[in-house]
C-alpha cells in the first residue's frame, strides 16, 4: 500500500444539514454512501474522522453556518487527520469559496463518485481496500484506470486536489437510485423532482439545482410502497415545484395529479394506514385536476402548502412569479371549494428589492383575508446569482423586521382563532415524541396542527390515535387521549 495513504479501519463520521426538507432527504443518500464505505455514524463531531455539510446557498445564514463550521474543524486539522467535504444545494460563487477551505467539493449529482474521491485524495477506506481487480478476458489483470482522467477537470484544482465536474442532468438518476438511509422509522422524504424552471428573481435554486427534471413515476411509487410496507405513517413528496412534475419528459412521464392518483389507489389497496403530503407547488401550475384528486383519495393529506411570497401584483411581477394576486385567491378559493377542511399553509418574503409600505399592507390583507394556518415568513436578502443581487437591496433590516413581527402578529392571531374551534372535536393524530413538557406526547394532525396530551408512553411514538382536543395556544393544542388506533398498543 502506498505508504502516503492513509488506512483506517474504525473510521467515523458525522453529517451536518442545512437548510429545506430537499436536503435533509439528500442527506439520507449520502448516509448510505458513506456507511457503505465502512464508516460509523456519530453524533458528536468531535470524534469524527469524516466530516461534511449538506449546504444551503438559499439564505445567507445557512452559509454563514458552514463558515463557522469550517472554520472549527480546520483548527482541529492541527492536532489530527480529517477529512472534510461540503456538497448540497450551492451557488458557484460559494463553491468556488468552498474550496479554499474544505478537502472535497462536490455536486449531489456527483455523490457515487465520492468514495473515489477519497480514494483518490488518500483515504484507504476497508471497502476501496477489499475491492479486487477481476481478470479481463485474455487472461491479464485489468489495470485500475485512473479516475481523475475520466471525470476531473484537471483545469479546476485546488492545491492540486482534482474537482468533480460531472454534469447535474447525468448524475441525478443515479443519484436517485441510492437507498436511502432515513432518519425516522414513521416519516420519509421522497424526491420526486429536482431543479426549477422559473427563476423567481429573488431565489438562487435555478442556479445550485439546475433546471427541472422529473424522476420515475414508477421509482417514486416502489419507494413510497416499500414504506408503507414497513409502517411509514407519514410521507412528504419533495421537488422545488413538485406540480410541475413530468413537464419536462414531454408526455412521456404522467402529471402530478397523475402521480397523486397512481398513490391514492394504491393506498384504497393497501390495509395499511399512511398520509401523503407534498412540498413545494408553485401557484402557476397548480390545477383544480390536483385538488380534486386529493379529495378523492383517503390517503392523500388534506393539507396543502401554496407560497404566496407577496400579496401585491407590481412586486409578484418583480419577483417573476408568473401570476397576478387574482391568480392565487382563485387557487384558494378552489382549495376552499375542493378540500373545505384543508389547512392552508403558506411562504412569504418580507422587504423585497423597493417594496413599500403600501405594497407591504397588499400582502398583509391577503393573509387577513386567507387567514393562513402557517406562514414561514423570511425578510429578503439578496443571493448571487439570483436576478434580484443585481438591485439595491433598498428596505432597511429595521423595516423589515417590523414587518415580519407585524405578519406573525397576524398569523398568530389567526392560527390561535382556527385552534380554538378545534376544542371539544376529536382528531386523528400521529404521534411525533414527546413534548417539551415533562409527562406530555406531541404529534400532529392531518392538517399538521400540532397536538399534545398527556402520557409517557414511548411505543405510542410513530402510531395514530385519536385525541379530543380540551385547549388552544397559538400554534398548538392540547387534548386528551381518546383511543390508539394499533389495537396491539395499550396506553401505559
Amino acid at each position: 500500500m502506498d505508504e502516503n495513504k492513509q488506512f483506517v479501519t474504525d473510521m467515523r463520521f458525522h453529517l451536518v444539514t442545512l437548510g429545506c426538507q430537499m436536503n435533509k432527504s439528500d442527506s439520507e443518500r449520502i448516509i448510505t454512501v458513506i456507511e457503505q464505505m465502512g464508516y460509523t455514524w456519530t453524533d458528536n463531531e468531535e470524534n469524527a474522522d469524516l466530516l461534511g455539510i449538506v449546504a444551503c446557498s438559499v439564505r445567507q445564514k445557512a452559509i454563514d453556518k458552514v463558515y463557522t463550521k469550517i472554520h472549527k474543524w480546520n483548527k482541529w486539522k492541527d492536532k489530527r487527520n480529517l477529512i472534510s467535504f461540503v456538497t448540497g444545494c450551492v451557488l458557484p460563487v460559494d463553491r468556488e469559496k468552498f474550496l479554499r477551505l474544505f478537502d472535497l467539493v462536490f455536486l449531489i449529482t456527483e455523490l457515487q463518485q465520492f468514495p473515489e474521491m477519497l480514494h483518490q485524495y488518500g483515504i484507504v477506506t476497508p471497502f476501496s481496500a477489499n475491492e479486487r481487480i477481476e481478470p479481463d478476458t485474455r487472461g491479464k489483470e485489468s489495470e485500475a484506470p485512473d479516475f481523475r482522467t475520466l471525470v476531473f477537470d484537471h483545469h479546476k484544482t485546488i492545491a492540486g486536489k482534482p474537482i468533480l465536474m460531472k454534469k447535474p442532468e447525468t448524475g441525478i438518476f443515479e443519484f436517485w437510485k441510492v437507498n436511502p438511509q432515513y432518519r425516522s422509522e414513521f416519516e420519509a422524504f421522497i424526491p420526486i423532482q429536482n431543479g426549477c424552471d422559473k427563476f423567481c428573481t429573488f431565489c438562487a435554486v435555478p442556479y445550485t439545482r439546475g433546471r427541472e427534471i422529473s424522476r420515475s413515476g414508477t421509482e417514486i411509487l416502489d419507494e413510497l410502497k416499500q414504506l408503507v410496507e414497513r409502517g411509514y405513517k407519514s410521507i412528504t413528496l419533495l421537488g422545488q415545484n413538485v406540480n410541475s412534475y413530468g413537464l419536462d419528459k414531454k408526455g412521456k412521464e404522467i402529471s402530478f395529479a397523475g402521480l397523486l392518483k397512481n398513490i391514492g389507489e394504491y393506498g384504497n389497496q393497501t390495509s395499511r394506514d399512511f398520509w401523503v403530503y407534498f412540498t413545494s407547488p408553485h401557484p402557476c401550475d397548480m390545477g383544480d385536476d390536483v385538488l380534486k384528486t386529493i379529495r378523492r383519495y383517503k390517503c392523500l393529506a388534506k393539507q396543502i402548502h401554496l407560497p404566496l411570497q407577496s400579496g401585491d401584483d407590481k412586486v409578484l411581477m418583480k419577483m417573476n412569479r408568473g401570476h397576478s394576486l387574482k391568480d392565487y385567491l382563485g387557487i384558494i378559493a378552489s382549495i376552499k371549494k375542493y378540500l373545505p377542511s384543508a389547512t392552508i399553509f403558506t411562504d412569504i418574503i418580507v422587504g423585497f428589492s423597493e417594496e413599500t409600505e403600501e405594497q407591504f399592507m397588499n400582502t398583509w390583507k391577503v393573509m387577513d383575508e386567507v387567514r393562513f394556518n402557517m406562514a414561514y415568513i423570511a425578510r429578503y436578502s439578496p443571493r448571487p446569482g439570483a436576478a434580484s443581487a443585481r438591485w439595491e437591496d433598498d428596505v432597511t433590516h429595521a423595516v423589515k423586521k417590523d414587518r415580519l413581527l407585524r405578519l406573525s402578529d397576524l398569523l398568530q392571531q389567526h392560527s390561535l382563532e382556527y385552534n380554538k374551534k378545534m376544542t371539544g372535536r376529536k382528531y386523528k393524530v400521529l404521534v411525533t415524541g414527546f413534548d417539551r413538557q415533562k409527562g406530555f406526547l406531541s404529534g400532529l394532525t392531518e392538517g399538521k396542527i400540532i397536538v399534545r396530551f398527556a402520557s409517557e408512553n414511548i411505543q405510542l411514538i410513530g402510531e395514530f390515535v385519536e385525541v379530543e382536543i380540551i385547549s388552544a395556544a397559538d400554534f398548538a393544542t392540547e387534548g386528551k387521549l381518546i383511543s390508539v388506533y394499533n389495537t396491539a398498543l395499550t396506553e401505559a
